[in-house]
């Protein structure tokens, strides 16, 4: 009977439900709850005194890698408890709108282009199947496979080294018969040195070394050299092993001495193998004949510390691209040199290749058998030139119009220029990677013989960009579509190609800023053309200023939401950089690193006094040591910025310098200075951002990304993070958030998207609030 009951009652039921329904009113909405406040760390203060300064570190403890406190959780709870939009990157189906828009900018193919070199023994069976433009580097239409040998199977590495698998460095042998490469060891945080059997896929019996640092394939791929570390991560020992022999390694070279590191590399043509020695007091450069490994090393190069030097080998000729002080006088930009081998002379003498020219600087130079490619900077404007090898005695010495250099092609606006691997010296196809900020990275290759060039890797951001804001593609056809696609995909050649960038829709401005001396500073504006807000656009100054390295101003997809959305990027080429010659470094670095920080405010209050940016709408972006340029400028401005982004940033120098946890080198040292010498002392203190925070300031909204595998400690994110929210004064509007990760997100494509989301999430919420 219960059943029957319950059929009669249902239409009761239902019935009140309407009924209850139709009375219902709606509430009224709830407000938002109210942000979480900030965790507060434990504070254990540690007294320090040098050089008669004292002071105290509350959260030095936090350097102690078995006492870890959890203070990075307040990003979760805050991305949580704020409104849309959300500091996370979710998972969408194919079919959301947020989806179709973000899935275009990620570059659907992983693979670098394939660069063809050498006796390869599956080339040369289907050598009409071959083809250099596709990833898959060719098609056997016989067998409907690809034509592709597996090298290095990382899920077998990841088996011998405990489900983790992550590769330093790999030669393949000049007979294309080894493959030498370093995996990672994790249990004991160092590189191990492994060589594989290509022909049957064999791991050989040596050389098997811990620690390796570089290596070096001698005697046509019957010796390996390689590199080592002690303790401290210093290169320090030179071994060479000779394959398929018992013997035992022979040690080459060791230095003892703490302050000097070694690094090897062959030449081009594998003929000679360099051995360079630098330190604190000299740069050093030894030469091995790589036919005989064992009888010898001759030192051919010594100069002042701190210099650049790498030597190639032409037709008996060595070529030195330096920027070592020339007759006792200092130089500002590297220069090239050559000497003949054979040379007897001892110092051996060296001769310029070219007349010096203030106006035309050399940033890289590369080799094959039949040219010689320079990268040229002439002012801001980047040129690649081509010269026909070897060089005619007589012209020796002169200026370079005077070798009748070819121009190659160039799009407008390149950053920077970067010479391919070229491992086939013997071929006259020379490749390079070509960046912009309004293009895509390009890799190009360049036929030095007849002039002709094309494009053989860039993603195709125009056709996503026409599809998404424009609305044509969908009336195109198929066809259309994969016409388009294979135009950009580099199948067609000559000077009428186009480069395939984003001039039509971006616009790329280049100006000069005078700093707080009077310096003018290189600084870059990139703007959508049709979403630009005159005078109220909010805008994001990227810096970084260190170790002489050029700003890196590439095309990056990431940004594209902000520029789609009427934002402005800039980026500052301050001082301490690379791009201004050598004295544009050193006027950037140790007692002179505060110019940076000053150069970086010059170029931010210039973007608001102008109204490219509106004033209360700029945020800062540094990476790495570009975190300690935001960091610093504000301490020094923090009302001069909305929002900043530190992604692992190196704010602790006063610490890490003088009670270094991790392995410091000399360039680390004649980057920020040494503690023990007063007058860098008194510098690091003044420009430390962790030693330099203002109390009872309001901040601005800050995220600062780290991680626990980076050269620069974790800590010291979560150090300047915790005094920052002890210090300043506490706004929920403007959160300073810690996100730590134990991946490498360098090398995870995934962990790079959703980093990146997170970061222009955090910068829509809190600048346009």
């Amino acid at each position: 009977m219960r059943h029957l009951l319950t059929a009669v009652r249902r239409p009761l039921l239902r019935h009140r439900a309407i009924l209850q329904t139709a009375n219902y009113k709606p509430q009224k909405p709830q407000p938002p709850p109210s942000p979480p406040s900030p965790p507060k760390p434990p504070k254990k203060p540690v007294s320090f005194c040098l050089h008669g300064e004292s002071w105290e570190d509350e959260f030095n403890w936090m350097s102690q890698l078995n006492d870890r406190w959890r203070c990075g959780t307040w990003t979760c709870t805050w991305s949580r408890r704020r409104s849309t939009p959300r500091l996370s990157c979710t998972t969408r189906s194919a079919s959301s709108p947020s989806s179709k828009r973000r899935w275009p900018r990620l570059a659907a193919e992983l693979s670098s282009p394939p660069l063809r070199w050498g006796p390869w023994r599956l080339a040369s069976l289907h050598e009409e199947f071959i083809s250099n433009k596709s990833p898959s580097a060719g098609f056997d239409f016989t067998s409907g496979k690809k034509i592709e040998q597996k090298l290095l199977d990382y899920n077998l590495e990841a088996e011998r080294y405990g489900g983790y698998a992550y590769e330093e460095l790999s030669e393949v042998s000049p007979d294309h018969h080894y493959l030498a490469y370093t995996m990672y060891d994790k249990d004991n945080d160092y590189f191990k040195l492994s060589v594989r059997d290509l022909n049957f896929g064999s791991l050989c019996s040596k050389p098997q070394a811990d620690r390796v640092s570089s290596i070096a394939w001698a005697k046509d791929g019957q010796a390996l050299l390689y590199i080592v570390t002690d303790d401290k991560k210093r290169p320090f020992r030179l071994y060479c092993s000779m394959l398929g022999s018992n013997d035992e390694d022979v040690l080459l070279l060791e230095e003892p001495q703490e302050n000097v590191h070694l690094g090897i590399r062959h030449t081009k043509d594998f003929r000679y193998l360099t051995v360079n020695a630098f330190s604190t007091q000299s740069s050093k450069v030894f030469l091995i004949n790589a036919a005989d490994p064992l009888s010898g090393m001759t030192l051919v190069w010594e100069c002042e510390a701190n210099a650049h030097c790498t030597i190639e080998h032409h037709q008996e000729y060595l070529y030195l691209f330096t920027d070592a002080a020339a007759q006792g006088q200092t130089v500002d930009h590297h220069y090239l040199l050559r000497s003949p081998v054979a040379s007897s002379c001892s110092p051996r003498n060296w001769e310029n290749v070219f007349a010096n020219d203030q106006e035309l600087i050399i940033e890289d130079v590369d080799f094959c058998d039949s040219h010689m490619l320079l990268i040229v900077r002439e002012g801001r404007k980047y040129r690649l030139y081509s010269i026909c090898l070897p060089l005619s005695n007589t012209k020796v010495g002169v200026h370079l119009k005077e070798f009748n250099p070819q121009n190659l092609p160039l799009p407008d606006h390149v950053s920077q220029i970067l010479p391919g691997p070229n491992y086939d010296f013997y071929s006259s196809i020379m490749r390079f990677a070509i960046t912009s900020p309004v293009m895509p990275d390009a890799v190009v290759d360049y036929d030095l013989v007849n002039g002709k060039w094309i494009i053989v890797q860039q993603q195709n951001l125009l056709y996503e960009r026409t599809r998404v804001l424009y609305g044509s593609a969908s009336s195109m056809s198929s066809s259309q579509k994969s016409s388009m696609y294979t135009n950009f995909c580099g199948n067609n050649s000559g000077d009428d190609r186009p480069w395939n960038d984003l001039a039509e829709y971006y616009a790329c401005e280049e100006c000069d800023v005078p700093s707080y001396d009077g310096v003018l500073v290189p600084l870059t504006i990139l703007y959508s053309r049709h979403r630009k807000k005159n005078g109220g656009s909010p805008g994001l100054l990227n810096g970084h200023g260190a170790y002489g390295e050029p700003l890196d101003k590439r095309w990056r997809n990431e940004l594209k939401s902000l520029l789609d959305r009427g934002w402005v990027i800039a980026y500052a080429d301050v001082r301490g950089g690379g791009g201004g010659g050598r004295k544009w470094h050193h006027d950037g670095r140790r007692t002179n690193k505060l110019n940076s920080v000053k150069d970086y405010i010059s170029c931010a209050k210039f973007l608001i006094e102008r109204e490219v940016v509106q004033d209360t709408k700029l945020a800062g972006w540094g990476y790495s040591a570009g975190g300690l340029l935001v960091a610093s400028a504000i301490n020094f401005c923090p009302d001069l910025f909305r929002a900043a982004v530190l992604k692992v940033p190196f704010l602790d120098p006063t610490h890490t310098l003088l009670m270094p946890i991790l392995p410091l080198t000399p360039d680390d040292y004649e980057e920020f200075g040494y503690p023990g010498d007063i007058e860098d002392f008194r510098a690091i203190r003044e420009y430390s951002p962790y030693d330099n925070i203002r109390k009872d300031a309001l901040y601005p909204a800050i995220l600062v990304t780290s991680s626990f595998n980076t050269r620069f400690g974790v800590w010291e994110a979560a150090k300047w993070v915790a005094r920052v929210r002890e210090y300043s004064v506490y706004d929920p509007s403007r959160p300073v958030l810690l996100n730590l990760t134990t991946d490498i997100v360098e090398e995870n494509r995934y962990l790079q998207c959703k980093e990146a989301a997170m970061e222009t999430a955090f910068l829509i919420k809190t600048v346009e609030s």
